[in-house]
């Protein structure tokens, strides 16, 4: 498969420490940011499968 046409997963931004603003959000910043850094994990994995050739160590 064309890296191009499948480019590897980006991980989400870290929100800055300062975005929380300490109300008990539910989901808080810092939970969404959780949840998007296990979806690029999940994402990265697929791609990893899909490109061995890029694989570290390869």
């Amino acid at each position: 498969m064309d890296a191009d046409a499948d480019p590897k997963p980006e991980p989400p931004p870290e929100p800055d420490l300062d975005a929380c603003c300490g109300k008990g959000c539910d989901p808080c910043i810092f939970d969404l940011y959780d949840l998007a850094k296990d979806e690029y994990r999940r994402a990265l994995r697929a791609w990893q499968a899909r490109h061995p050739e890029a694989a570290p160590g390869a």
